[in-house]
């Protein structure tokens, strides 16, 4: 399997830095993503030498889009089930999220209207880049740029639901976003990215 753009830059910058030495890197598994196991030096702040191993998840880059609509209030959701928060405690595996997905090589702003497209149905104009972030740095190396995007029900051009090929099965959620502020204080919406969004368009005042 051919190493990701990820991977490439690690290798450079690793070279490139006098703190920190690849030793070793074992490939773990590359059935789907990456998974390798990174042995390294690394210079403390001491100037000791040491050898750390880490284990570092590539599954590439991603992006995330809050749909809302300012006139009613509300915004898009999506709902799906989510094995890894099935096998942590979520007792119906079900998970309330923005609409979101991998780039697949595509740039971001073309990767998030398809996703949009493909699991919500809309046909969105403009949408919005208001930051990035990594979400998970102690083991994922993936970033996710997060959008917002206003909608209205001219948009809608089929029904959503995800891709039967990818065995995705998505249920489209349209709320009230206050409803979708007390769902959050309750503990109904769990996901890191979608509390973000959801946060976001209140402090800038978009919601």
């Amino acid at each position: 399997m051919g190493w990701s753009v990820a991977w490439r830059k690690f290798w450079y910058f690793s070279l490139m830095d006098k703190q920190i030495k690849i030793i070793d890197s074992e490939l773990l598994s590359d059935n789907k993503y990456i998974l390798r196991k990174i042995h390294y030096e690394y210079t403390e702040k001491s100037g000791q030498r040491v050898m750390q191993t880490r284990e570092v998840y590539d599954r590439g880059n991603g992006a995330v889009i809050l749909l809302y609509n300012k006139q009613r209030r509300t915004v898009i959701l999506t709902r799906q089930f989510r094995l890894p928060t099935y096998v942590n405690g979520n007792a119906t595996g079900m998970l309330i999220e923005a609409c979101a997905g991998l780039l697949d090589k595509d740039n971001p702003e073309v990767a998030i209207r398809r996703e949009t497209e493909e699991e919500t149905g809309y046909k969105i104009g403009a949408v919005t880049k208001v930051f990035e972030a990594y979400m998970s740095p102690g083991s994922v190396t993936e970033i996710l740029y997060f959008f917002i995007a206003e909608y209205e029900a001219s948009m809608k051009v089929n029904e959503g639901g995800g891709l039967e090929e990818e065995q995705e099965e998505i249920e489209v959620l349209e709320l009230g976003y206050e409803k979708a502020m007390e769902m959050m204080k309750k503990g109904e919406i769990r996901d890191g990215k979608t509390m973000m969004l959801l946060q976001y368009v209140r402090g800038e005042g978009i919601l």
